[in-house]
């Protein structure tokens, strides 16, 4: 896949792991865990570079006697998950154009 194609998609991804409530690292990790597989290290890359673009916020909290950073989407970031869906439309359309004419594939360009 390519790199930049699969960077913006996890950024998505990120944010949407945080979108109905406030996360930390691990949790964030964890609950993407079924869907993608990501490094502690990428992950915070992708947490810094969506804090740059003001797409989350984060405050520190301690937990355990250590602080712990939990992370928000803003509403920049939300608008963000909604661009995507659009694109991913696009995505789709443009994928079911170049699959149309492989025989055997259903309408998910899955071959059965």
């Amino acid at each position: 896949m390519d790199i930049q194609l699969k960077r913006g998609m996890l950024d998505v991804c990120v944010l949407a792991a945080i979108k109905n409530e406030d996360s930390y690292g691990y949790k964030i990790i964890k609950d993407m865990s079924p869907y993608v597989e990501l490094s502690e290290s990428t992950l915070y890359t992708i947490l810094k570079r969506l804090e740059s673009a003001a797409m989350l916020t984060v405050r520190s909290v301690e937990h355990g006697g250590r602080l712990r950073k939990y992370y928000h989407i803003t509403d920049k970031g939300r608008e963000r998950i909604e661009e995507f869906k659009c694109e991913w439309r696009e995505v789709m359309a443009m994928y079911q154009f170049v699959t149309k004419e492989d025989s055997g594939n259903d309408e998910t360009g899955i071959s059965r």
